[in-house]
């Protein structure tokens, strides 16, 4: 069986190597999908497709449209999802990504260091499973397949 597992969260370190590293380590069947992690390729797809845009709001808006498609369809077509929120950048998107998969049923994985467990309480208490490490969440994935 194998799983397809959506990977929200920052785009700026390399927690998603390290879990698929690691996943294809164990020789787990899983397929990983998320963002867009080119941070550039995602601020400026609106562009791209739609031209130019007569201000910095008009790009952005384009580029969200398309890149909330792009998040929609994976997240939907995933199994599982994977919420990481890390201390150095801000969270937005990994707070509005863990909010649809729990409005879509997704099975929710939440990674949060103990420092961020009062902000994210709420958040943590809807998750199926809430942990502090990458390591962790490879675990619970493992245990999956035992």
């Amino acid at each position: 069986m194998e799983l397809t597992v959506y990977l929200a969260g920052e785009i700026h370190t390399s927690w998603r190597e390290e879990l698929q590293d690691k996943a294809k380590a164990l020789d787990l069947p899983i397929r990983f999908v998320g963002p867009m992690t080119d941070h550039d390729r995602s601020d400026t797809i609106g562009e791209l497709i739609l031209g130019k845009q007569d201000n910095a709001i008009a790009k952005d808006e384009v580029a969200s449209q398309i890149n909330n498609l792009r998040t929609q369809l994976l997240m939907k077509k995933s199994d599982l999802v994977i919420a990481l929120f890390g201390e150095k950048y801000k969270q937005w998107n990994t707070a509005m990504d863990a909010s649809a998969a729990l409005t879509l049923q997704k099975p929710l994985i939440l990674i949060r260091p103990e420092s961020l467990h009062h902000p994210l309480k709420e958040l943590s208490n809807k998750a199926n499973v809430t942990v502090e490490t990458v390591s962790q969440a490879l675990k619970v994935l493992h245990y999956i397949y035992e």
